[in-house]
């Protein structure tokens, strides 16, 4: 029997949210790539603005998808940063801190998100 399809995504950056911290971060992304704290911001956003294909993915994936970040989220006990999947009101992680600090690229993200996917729907 195969799990339904998650009720929506939630991603928590390990980055505080705001004006100023995304001006910060943006500054810290360009000047110190290596020592940024949140490798799905490095992943998913330029110096100013969402990749425009992660927007893309995000918008064919027929998922809602909610954004958060470390001052903001619920979630206060998950490693940042971390994608949740919330199904029936059970959160859990699909993809911990460790697994996408050691992903390279956005498109081993997308890969890594569909093969996530694909597992828990097939369970």
């Amino acid at each position: 029997m195969s799990a339904p399809a998650p009720d929506r995504l939630i991603f928590i950056y390990n980055a505080n949210g705001g004006l100023v911290h995304m001006a910060l971060d943006s500054l810290h992304k360009t000047l110190s790539p290596a020592t940024y704290p949140c490798s799905l911001c490095a992943l998913t956003y330029g110096a100013l603005r969402m990749d425009p294909k992660w927007r893309k993915w995000l918008a064919a994936l027929a998922i809602p998808a909610v954004f958060q970040h470390k001052d903001d989220t619920p979630h206060k006990h998950v490693p940042l940063p971390a994608v949740l999947c919330e199904s029936g009101g059970r959160i859990e992680e699909l993809i911990d801190a460790a697994t996408l600090d050691g992903i390279a690229s956005l498109d081993a993200l997308i890969a890594e998100m569909e093969a996530r996917l694909a597992r828990r729907s097939a369970a």
